[in-house]
């Protein structure tokens, strides 16, 4: 089956590029988002604006959502106007929200009962890789239905790869989670030492970056903290939330992991202050003191 036609729920900092991709790689594509303006210029380009999640996913071939949290995933596809009852039989439905892997299971196995196509394909790189559609997107569900939408991932990513059954994506963007939630941690620490031993933050940056300490979270995102530039390219509220799964699934795999942990604890105190909405990079000033 040709895939033509596409609803989109949820048209955010990562949604909207992604679904100007879809447009520009000639899908017909209806949007949905909570917050209406936030779809504007997509309706502009030509985009189908749908009043909720229920009416995006009727007589279309795929339904991609990417929203904020769990409880929003839930609502989108299982609430009284979700995606479940929208969609036609047969459409193949992708949540690309980092969720719930346990979610993803339960919403693949509902999916299946009536007839659709379940997918979890949470993406990262950011808003720069939503926007230059290089986004890397990970995948789990069937193998078939991941090769048959294949051609919809690659207007809007580069590196796309198939991990496993319903929530291997999930599991696996978790993977990607916890290690930068180490390294942004490391980086920071290090820019911190760099300032209180009376060091240039920019000559260690330059000096230290293309070398074995050399990671994107030290040369992207805290150097954006260190240079006073705190603009979200993935939001603390977010990376929080998504720690929170990593702790959640990693305790019910009986592990304890000391350093999400510790990174968890302090990205929620920053929260508390009033940070939640600055980008990652804010958590440099758990450890900075910009007043000094």
């Amino acid at each position: 089956m040709e895939l033509k036609r596409i609803g989109f729920i949820g048209t955010g900092i990562m949604g909207e590029a992604m679904a100007a991709h879809l447009m520009e790689a000639g899908y017909e594509v209806s949007v949905y988002n909570r917050t209406k303006a936030k779809a504007d210029r997509l309706v502009e380009k030509g985009a189908k604006w749908c009043e909720d999640p229920q009416k995006c996913a009727e007589d279309q071939d795929v339904v991609i959502s990417i929203v904020g949290y769990p409880r929003d995933v839930e609502e989108v596809y299982l609430g009284s106007q979700g995606i479940l009852k929208g969609a036609k039989k047969g459409a193949y439905l992708i949540d690309m929200t980092t969720s719930s892997p346990a979610l993803a299971e339960r919403i693949f196995k509902e999916a299946e009962k009536l007839g659709f196509h379940s997918m979890d394909a949470p993406v990262t790189g950011g808003d720069t890789g939503a926007k230059a559609g290089t986004l890397t997107i990970l995948a789990g569900g069937r193998k078939e239905d991941f090769d048959a939408v294949l051609p919809v991932f690659q207007a809007m990513g580069k590196n796309i790869r198939y991990m496993g059954p319903a929530g291997a994506g999930q599991k696996t963007k978790l993977c990607n989670q916890i290690a930068i939630a180490g390294a942004l941690s490391g980086a920071c620490e290090a820019l911190t030492y760099a300032r209180a031993c009376g060091l240039e933050v920019d000559q260690v940056l330059e000096a230290i970056s293309s070398g074995a300490a050399g990671s994107f979270q030290l040369s992207n995102v805290a150097a954006k903290g260190a240079g006073g530039d705190w603009a979200p390219g993935f939001m603390l509220k977010h990376f929080i939330k998504d720690m929170k799964l990593s702790r959640e699934s990693s305790n019910s795999c009986g592990l304890s992991l000391d350093v999400l942990r510790q990174v968890l604890k302090e990205a929620e105190s920053l929260e508390q202050q009033g940070q939640g909405d600055l980008g990652t990079q804010t958590l440099l000033n758990y450890y900075w003191d910009w007043s000094k």
